[in-house]
C-alpha cells in the first residue's frame, strides 16, 4: 500500500489554511498557497521537536511523503500564473467567467465540475510526462 501524508489546502476570504487529513495536530496558514505549504513543513518540524518520538503519529514516524489536496479555489489561485482562464476553458470546457467565480470564491463547483477540472489537469500532466524534445 502506498502511504502518503494527505494535506488539504483550502482558501478563505483573505488567506489559505491547511490541515493533515490522516494525522492529528498539524495545521498551517498563510497569505498564499506557497506560504501555507512552507508553514505545513514548519508545523511538521515543530511537531517532531515538541512531541516525544514514541508519541509520533504513524505517518510522521515513517516519514510518509506529502500529497497535497486542494479545494478548487486554492488550485485556481495557485496556478493562475501558469494557466489562464482561457487555457483552462479550452482544457475543461468550463466558461472563463465561471472559472473566475470559482477562483474568487463567488461560487463553489459541483462535484462533477471538480472532477472535470481534475481530469483535464491529469490528462495534461500525463501528456507532458509522455513527451520528449
Amino acid at each position: 500500500m502506498d502511504h502518503k501524508l494527505i494535506i488539504s489546502i483550502c482558501a478563505s476570504k483573505d488567506s489559505f489554511g491547511a490541515f493533515v487529513e490522516n494525522c492529528e495536530g498539524i495545521y498551517a496558514s498563510g497569505d498564499s498557497v506557497t506560504e501555507v505549504k512552507q508553514d505545513v513543513l514548519e508545523a511538521i518540524r515543530i511537531y517532531k521537536e515538541i512531541t516525544p518520538i514514541d508519541k509520533w503519529a504513524h505517518p510522521i514516524r515513517e516519514n510518509w511523503p506529502i500529497e497535497w489536496h486542494y479545494d478548487v479555489q486554492s488550485l485556481l489561485l495557485y496556478y493562475q500564473g501558469i494557466f489562464t482562464n482561457a487555457a483552462l476553458e479550452r482544457m475543461t470546457g468550463i466558461n472563463q467567467k465561471q472559472l473566475w467565480n470559482y477562483a474568487n470564491g463567488v461560487s463553489k463547483p459541483r462535484k462533477q465540475v471538480k472532477e472535470k477540472i481534475e481530469k483535464a489537469l491529469h490528462s495534461l500532466g500525463q501528456e507532458l510526462l509522455e513527451l520528449s524534445l
